[in-house]
């Protein structure tokens, strides 16, 4: 793949290591402030800025070099991590992170298909979407312990300069510790190599490109691959970002775990998408990607056992197959996604895409999570709402798939060295 591959690799893992981790110390903070229904909001405040921005992150990201801009977005999110050590609302602070975030996914995506030929994607997808799941193991289960009062004392007994005793606060240590992952990310940002690829310069006018954007959104659901990957990849991260919060609810209601206990069952969802991830880059090719739909509507079927489970272990059994059986059907649609992207309208652009149809869904599956919570639906029917609509979805994608290959083979099209 070669060393700039594997640079930003590791950029990658540290940034997303420092998100997830962040994650759990803000509903750690929210709870301790006595606001813990809020917790679904702080998704809402991440994501807003990738719908927002949407038309203007994507030209940013193609207006220079992507390496560049990852450093960039990697400054915003510890600039807004570190408005938490001074106290700032956590969905004010988190949403600065996210506004480091937006910028920084189209670039992050886009350098793959700068660096690599299209037929090397979904393995450079595996290998990305894997170290991702791997620092959403580690930085939930990070999260869990920087939570805990014993650790937060142990670490300000190590004298570290900006951790003063009679200052810091459990939320105080865990914030400070959260930057340095973040800084870390931002170092590695600034070894990435240049791809030679030329870069288109940034407009000026914001009328433009909203129209330009429009233009990429409406291309992009047209393509009859492209609509089939975004619908999957945009109920995917809908449903994926709703069911952190699920399975912290659940854990509280059918297993009674506390929050730090609570934080091993989102890790081990992350092992599952990361075995799927592993198998899925072996096992399938561009050409065989939307084969793996069928799997989309038996992880909603199997979601609704959750209901069922009141032993530990067997939710952890249960975590992994949903985890496994997700991290399967998405790397291979993604990689699909990117490439019909980046032949349609270039890297940035089609990421920006994705990130902002991803993102709706997000805002739109959070927020109803968060009424449904606010309306004290239990969590039992939540989940039966929830494994049923995702199963609905994923079969009615197959429906429209099957109805566009009869209309026209268009998956014959990956077999064409020009696209």
């Amino acid at each position: 793949m070669g060393a700039g591959f594997y640079i930003v690799m590791l950029a990658q893992f540290f940034s997303a290591l420092a998100d997830n981790a962040l994650l759990i110390a803000a509903i750690y903070i929210l709870q301790q402030s006595g606001a813990s229904e809020q917790a679904p909001l702080l998704k809402f405040f991440f994501t807003i800025s990738y719908v927002v921005l949407a038309a203007f992150v994507g030209a940013f990201a193609d207006s220079m070099p992507k390496g560049r801009v990852m450093f960039i977005s990697n400054t915003i999110k510890v600039f807004g991590c570190a408005l938490m050590l001074f106290n700032v609302h956590p969905l004010l602070a988190y949403g600065i992170v996210g506004l480091g975030a937006a910028a920084y996914s189209p670039a992050k995506y886009g350098i793959l298909t700068e660096m690599l030929p299209h037929s090397k994607l979904v393995v450079a997808n595996g290998w990305i979407e894997g170290l991702t799941v791997g620092a959403i193991i580690l930085g939930t289960l990070l999260g869990g312990m920087l939570i805990r009062p014993d650790l937060a004392a142990a670490v300000v007994g190590w004298g570290v300069p900006g951790l003063d005793a009679s200052v810091a606060s459990v939320a105080h240590v865990a914030m400070f510790l959260v930057v340095g992952l973040y800084a870390a990310a931002a170092i590695f940002n600034l070894y990435v190599p240049e791809t030679g690829v030329d870069h288109k310069p940034l407009k000026s006018n914001p009328l433009f490109l909203i129209h330009e954007f429009a233009h990429c959104v409406t291309l992009l659901w047209r393509d009859k691959l492209g609509q089939i990957s975004l619908a999957v990849t945009t109920l995917f991260w809908g449903a994926g970002a709703t069911l952190q919060f699920i399975v912290l609810k659940w854990a509280e209601h059918n297993l009674e775990l506390k929050l730090s206990a609570a934080t091993n069952l989102q890790g081990v969802v992350a092992v599952g998408v990361a075995v799927g991830s592993i198998l899925a880059a072996k096992m399938i090719t561009m050409r065989r990607s939307p084969s793996v739909i069928p799997l989309g509507i038996a992880m909603g079927i199997v979601v609704n056992v959750m209901i069922f489970v009141h032993d530990y272990y067997l939710a952890m059994a249960l975590m992994v197959l949903i985890g496994g059986l997700a991290g399967f059907f998405v790397v291979p649609m993604n990689a699909l996604l990117q490439h019909r992207g980046h032949v349609l309208m270039g890297a940035g652009h089609s990421i920006a895409v994705q990130n902002f149809n991803e993102n709706i869904s997000i805002l739109a599956m959070t927020g109803l999570y968060y009424l449904l919570l606010r309306w004290n639906v239990d969590i039992r029917i939540v989940i039966a709402l929830f494994g049923l609509f995702v199963a609905g979805s994923m079969y009615l994608i197959k429906r429209r798939h099957e109805a566009n290959q009869r209309e026209f083979d268009s998956v014959s099209l990956l077999e064409d060295k020009r696209h």
